[in-house]
């Protein structure tokens, strides 16, 4: 999955710290990220090559970038509303850098956890209590208002996927729009939700049915969408007749192991609860 990165470790406790030379600087600009592709490899500016690249002008911007995270050694920083341009990079969505070929985790994973928190940043600017200019705390990730004392952390979305069972076949499913392929039940947790009853909820709006035995899989971070994805297999109760929510899937069916396809890359929980059905792991 995307977070598997070992040996490499994503560092992400906060740090009040400045770029430099060779610190990452994840640049968005209305909501792309600035990054280069060459030989199945993904790669993002250095502080220092954007520094001599924009000239002196843009040194005081980048030296007030905002830490975000370390991976082994190296620093990354966000820098939102970036230069419209910058010499070897091109700006492009987090969607188009997923559809790559690359066995990059590593850039990838930093570009999704950098995207979750560009969108945070951009959407907390001012205080939703009393409507002040919000700060960034020197010891924690949060914004605080030096008003009203408002303090505001980053938002993470708990959403479940689900691996529906019934024998030897597993309910498979593809979205209306967005994603182009194989998927599985999914869907956020509402309010006073435990995830197990998230589960039963979303299988009955999605799909019409009823399933048992529902066991914790594993979770992943998905920054693409700021969420926290928890993944969990169940079985079948009772009647298999699919009842589709048209408004939300192009189909649902049952499917055998060996009719399975995969997704075309190895980064998300999803593809990987299909290959442990498929495989029988």
């Amino acid at each position: 999955m995307i977070q598997d990165i070992a040996p490499s470790k994503m560092d992400i406790s906060y740090r009040n710290l400045t770029p430099s030379g060779d610190s990452r600087l994840m640049i968005f600009r209305e909501g792309k990220i600035l990054a280069a592709y060459d030989e199945n490899e993904i790669h993002f500016p250095k502080a220092g090559d954007a520094e001599t690249e924009t000239g002196d002008a843009e040194t005081e911007t980048v030296s007030a970038a905002v830490y975000l995270f370390t991976i082994d050694d190296t620093a990354y920083f966000l820098l939102n509303d970036g230069p419209a341009e910058l010499k070897g990079f091109e700006y492009q969505s987090v969607r188009d850098l997923r559809k790559l070929k690359t066995a990059d985790h590593k850039a990838l994973f930093a570009a999704f956890t950098a995207y979750h928190l560009s969108v945070w940043y951009d959407a907390n600017r001012f205080c939703g209590h009393c409507g002040s200019r919000l700060t960034p705390d020197a010891v924690e990730r949060a914004m605080v208002c030096p008003d009203c004392g408002n303090r505001v952390y980053p938002r993470i979305n708990p959403a479940v996927i689900i691996g529906i069972r019934n024998g030897d076949r597993i309910l498979i499913t593809r979205y209306r729009t967005g994603y182009a392929h194989n998927a599985l039940v999914a869907g956020f947790a509402e309010i006073g939700e435990t995830l197990e009853d998230t589960v039963r909820r979303e299988v009955m709006e999605e799909v019409g049915v009823k399933v048992k035995n529902i066991t914790y899989y594993k979770s992943q971070p998905w920054g693409m969408a700021q969420d926290l994805l928890v993944g969990f297999f169940c079985d079948l109760e009772g009647d298999e007749t699919i009842r589709m929510d048209e408004g939300e899937l192009k189909y649902a069916e049952w499917t055998t192991r060996e009719a399975l396809e995969l997704q075309p890359n190895d980064i998300s929980l999803t593809n990987e609860m299909m290959k442990v059905f498929k495989y029988n792991l």
